[in-house]
């Protein structure tokens, strides 16, 4: 689905999270976002980008944009979207998207982390 490589689509991901200065790039293997326990953006192995919005949004865009549920090591990752390559390419849209699953994580309640 990505028309980038993984370190052109990294790369772009981790410019796209500096704009919020209170977030960060988190994994090793498995780059992604979260706020309270709660992550809301994953960059798969494959330079594909997903992003967790509420269950309406989620509907809205699958519909406007042809995708499907988002499937990561064999399970359906409920209310995320596959970032389509033209809002890969275009960063205001991008951003714009990034901005409304970050307000949505905000919402979702916040859940204990496994770290000590």
């Amino acid at each position: 689905m990505s028309s980038l490589d993984y370190a052109t689509a990294l790369a772009r991901y981790e410019e796209v999270v500096a704009g919020h200065p209170d977030l960060k790039v988190k994994g090793k293997a498995n780059k992604y976002t979260s706020i309270n326990g709660n992550m809301f953006s994953a960059l798969q192995k494959d330079g594909v980008l997903t992003v967790r919005l509420s269950e309406a949004e989620k509907r809205a865009y699958n519909d406007e944009h042809g995708t499907g549920d988002v499937v990561s090591y064999g399970s359906v990752m409920r209310g995320y979207v596959y970032v389509t390559p033209e809002i890969w390419e275009d960063d205001d849209v991008l951003r714009q998207m990034f901005n409304q699953c970050v307000e949505y994580a905000k919402t979702l309640k916040p859940k204990p982390t496994k770290k000590t």
